[in-house]
């Protein structure tokens, strides 16, 4: 018995180190990555690994289970000699299998020809102390390894790159110009892409807008840590639409590879559209446009195939059964609001963006949050809990004073029958008497006097 729950506890805890490689849809470049850590964590060679996952998927929770062993063989290695070996390695990384069994033949742990080469790497591979494990972990930089979704929408990358200069600066100087990028994981289909004057969040914004009035909204999306994605915006807008916000770790461009790849892309347009100089934003857009959907979208990519064959962005991206998830107008207007905080002064009014807005009197000292659209300040919204929300308009200072508004009812006046005040006043009065009564008693003083006497 005792031996029975011994043998349902290894195995529990060994279900419970596989749990990583048991979700659906693992890529294997994630599982094997996986692997390497369970590896590294639990001192066993990647062989177990794979011999546990057979195991389980082939007689689920009973296949962990350890097997009783009739017979065991002794150790080709004793436990002794192979932590020398373990030592050996660790002290020089690089030290080689044949180096490691002669330091041990000359130091006379062993004599000459005990113990195989074969052996010793694989007992040493079992414990993770292979020179391939060691490379991996003293080698520097990121390892990426590349992952693509299975649906559209599941997951969008965006990216900035520096275009060329164009005559639409003051005085027709040349400026430089942005392009901004949308592109759907799982197809490489590209979702919005578009040049603008200006290098800051509102690019972004517009960029997104357009995409997903076009597309719907994605799951998710994967932003490096630039100041126009990384912004209080981006979050609120994310999260009114329901979509997960990522980020990259710091200077990890690969992990958005396959943006990455069609900036590349990009530069040969770039060396194209030099050739024709366009003079204004609009012509250069309506180029880029063309290029776009004739030497991208409707092109074969090589990562990307049906029935063995490679398809183009857009068939991929038209071809997934994934169902599109729009938004109404309203919720998406309001999605894309920006929103600042503003304390309400004595006056009932707010200060924002150089102008002052009416808020009401009633809420004097209260902190309030504005939603607006940069576009459009002509009225911003006003909200506050336990209140809907409300629009204000820019004050407006007349001749005359305005009309002061009505007292809100549940500010106004409580009508009273009698005063509490003076009720309870009399009620401590009466109080007060009978104490100040109950402590001035004669009865014991004219007992003590005629003892006396």
């Amino acid at each position: 018995m005792k031996d029975s729950r011994k043998a349902e506890e290894i195995a529990a805890n060994r279900v419970q180190m596989l749990s990583p490689l048991l979700v659906e849809g693992l890529d294997a470049g994630r599982a094997r990555q996986i692997r390497a850590e369970i590896c590294a964590q639990t001192g066993l060679s990647e062989r177990t690994i794979r011999r546990y996952l057979a195991q389980y998927r082939k007689e689920s929770f009973e296949g962990l289970k350890p097997r009783t062993k009739v017979y065991q063989r002794p150790e080709a290695i004793p436990e002794s000699l192979l932590e020398q070996a373990i030592l050996l390695r660790r002290e020089v990384p690089t030290r080689s299998i044949s180096q490691i069994i002669q330091i041990l033949e000359w130091e006379g742990h062993i004599k000459q020809g005990q113990i195989k080469r074969s052996t010793l790497q694989e007992k040493l591979a079992e414990r993770g102390y292979s020179s391939r494990q060691m490379r991996m972990y003293a080698a520097t930089g990121t390892a990426a390894r590349r992952f693509q979704r299975r649906h559209r929408n599941e997951l969008w990358q965006s990216d900035i790159k520096f275009g060329p200069y164009l005559p639409i600066g003051p005085g027709g100087a040349k400026k430089q110009v942005y392009l901004v990028v949308f592109i759907d994981d799982a197809s490489r289909y590209v979702l919005h892409a578009e040049f603008y004057p200006t290098l800051d969040q509102t690019i972004v914004e517009d960029c997104f807008r357009q995409a997903i009035q076009k597309y719907g909204t994605p799951d998710a999306t994967y932003f490096d840590n630039g100041k126009q994605y990384r912004t209080r915006w981006m979050a609120r807008t994310c999260s009114k639409l329901g979509i997960r916000l990522l980020y990259t770790r710091p200077y990890a461009a690969e992990s958005k590879g396959k943006v990455e790849k069609f900036n590349r892309t990009i530069d040969s347009f770039l060396n194209e559209v030099a050739l024709d100089k366009p003079q204004t934003l609009e012509e250069l857009n309506q180029k880029f446009a063309v290029w776009l959907s004739e030497c991208y979208q409707n092109r074969p990519h090589t990562a990307l195939s049906m029935d063995a064959q490679s398809i183009s962005p857009e068939t991929a991206f038209r071809s997934d059964r994934k169902a599109l998830r729009f938004v109404g107008p309203e919720v998406l207007a309001d999605a894309f609001l920006h929103a600042e905080t503003r304390k309400v002064d004595k006056s009932g009014c707010i200060s924002f963006m150089d102008c002052k807005y009416e808020v009401g009197l009633s809420f004097i000292g209260c902190t309030v949050d504005v939603l607006y659209d940069p576009a459009d300040i002509s009225q911003v919204t006003i909200e506050y809990k336990g209140h809907e929300s409300w629009q204000a308009h820019p004050l407006v200072i007349g001749e005359r004073a305005g009309k002061r508004p009505n007292l809100p009812d549940h500010l106004g006046p409580q009508q009273a029958d009698s005063s509490r005040l003076l009720d309870a006043a009399q009620k401590q009065h009466e109080q007060c008497k009978e104490h100040q009564a109950r402590a001035i008693s004669y009865t014991s003083a004219w007992d003590e006097v005629k003892r006396d006497v």
